[in-house]
């Protein structure tokens, strides 16, 4: 029986029991899975296991016994997320394909489902820079793997993501971890221990040349993108700029003649085949919209479908977009309702930075919301070319900005309630606001102390 097999199951459930009792764990445990697949680096039994599954039944049990604790906050990013999930539903019903559309309905379900209840289970800081860590290791461990193989390749292969899995494709991966570099460097910004420090900026060194191994133009293009957001926060921007060409140069350096010519050809995307694709699949998915009110559901790629309206029908292809991609699928409110997630997740990041910034204690979330914001423009840039409107990450980061949020709605209220020395102050009894926090409740849980510290 392999030992890896053995070790994974043996770890799941020991991490499953304490999910039972706790849902925020299984919050993280689902994530684990759901992001980084590690199941699918075995090579026995424990391949074909339903681990994520069977952690999304345990955590929503025990929710039951959770005594209040876990509960959705009033944000408006939930109501519109629900609103969505709602209409893709509608969407799927009225499907031109509503068989295949329901399998990949029943699979964003499912994944929207847990959004929820990672929003309402994680409430303390602890909860979400544990939640940061799982989001930036289950990715980052294919960029690890990446960047090692592509120094002792030279650069001459592309690195791939995990089998069977949303980021399986090199395009795929390269957005994902252009987006969890942001947050690796938060990490690093609020560790102390010195070892560790030096891990994280190795072990962020080594996604960045995966990433450029991928040989993803939509990533190149994503981490471009977030280079001018953080040129552009810079204090020192002269210093700055000249620190962020000299990396890059050295990075494009150690890439193959290949690589060049592939970053190139995005001037010369009338003569790219596939760049040729994605416009005709984009043009369809404007079509589709047009015409049906509520797309054509999920299964899009159809050449019934291309052939009634795609510019040219013998290119049938996904959407290779996240904005088309809902647009044809869902039509222009799904497009509207997708986008208004995405605006709602950067202001709540613009208020968190301003509201962060009256206290030493809460600056953290302002970092926290920083780097956020800057791997949300890695997403917005990138994922123009990848189908990667439903995939988790994106939402997870959305989950880390609401956390956030009311850690600091429900720290303000605590700091009103009491004095200075833990006693009910007489302002707040005079106003009344001694009973109920204007969040989320404080039974779960208020201000924790650091966990990288």
């Amino acid at each position: 029986m392999p030992l890896r097999d053995i070790a994974l199951t043996g770890v799941f459930g020991v991490l499953l029991v304490m999910a039972l009792r706790e849902t925020w764990i299984g919050a993280l445990l689902w994530t684990w899975f759901s992001l980084m697949n590690p199941h699918r680096l075995t090579y026995g039994f424990a391949f074909a296991l339903p681990f994520a599954q069977i952690t999304a039944i345990v955590t929503l049990a025990s929710i039951l016994w959770s005594r209040g604790k876990v509960r959705l906050p009033p944000e408006p990013s939930v109501v519109v997320l629900v609103l969505f999930v709602l209409w893709t539903c509608l969407s799927t019903f009225f499907a031109i394909l509503p068989g295949p559309s329901s399998q990949t309905l029943l699979t964003t379900v499912k994944i929207q489902l847990m959004t929820l209840v990672c929003i309402a289970a994680l409430r303390e800081r602890k909860h979400i820079e544990l939640f940061v860590w799982v989001n930036v290791l289950s990715i980052g461990f294919y960029g690890l793997k990446g960047g090692i193989f592509a120094i002792a390749s030279g650069g001459a292969s592309r690195v791939w993501g995990p089998q069977d899995s949303y980021i399986s494709d090199n395009n795929a991966l390269g957005l994902a971890l252009v987006m969890i570099i942001p947050l690796g460097y938060y990490l690093w910004q609020v560790t102390t221990k010195r070892w560790l420090r030096h891990s994280i900026l190795l072990f962020l060194l080594l996604n960045a040349v995966a990433v450029l191994s991928t040989q993803s133009r939509g990533a190149f293009l994503g981490i471009v993108a977030m280079s001018v957001v953080l040129w552009m926060r810079t204090r020192q921007k002269l210093l700055g700029g000249i620190a962020l060409v000299l990396a890059g140069t050295l990075f494009i350096a150690f890439m193959p003649a290949s690589w060049e010519t592939r970053m190139r050809s995005i001037q010369n995307y009338e003569e790219d085949s596939s760049a040729m694709q994605r416009i005709n699949a984009w043009e369809t998915a404007i079509n589709i919209a047009n015409d049906r009110v509520t797309g054509a559901g999920f299964a899009i790629a159809n050449r019934d479908i291309f052939a009634r309206y795609a510019p040219n029908p013998e290119w049938v292809f996904t959407a290779h977009s996240i904005y088309f991609q809902p647009l044809g699928e869902h039509g222009w409110i799904g497009l509207l309702l997708f986008l208004t997630l995405g605006m709602l997740s950067f202001f709540n990041a613009a208020r968190i930075r301003k509201k962060a910034l009256e206290r030493p204690e809460t600056l953290w979330a302002r970092d926290l919301a920083g780097m956020i914001q800057v791997s949300m423009v890695g997403y917005a840039v990138g994922g123009a070319f990848l189908s990667l409107a439903y995939w988790d990450l994106p939402y997870n980061i959305m989950v880390m900005l609401i956390a956030t949020k009311f850690w600091l709605v429900e720290k303000r209220w605590q700091e009103e309630k009491t004095g200075p020395f833990g006693s009910t102050s007489a302002a707040a009894v005079a106003a009344g606001k001694g009973a109920t926090p204007p969040g989320p409740s404080p039974a779960a849980g208020g201000p924790a102390q650091p966990t990288a510290r």
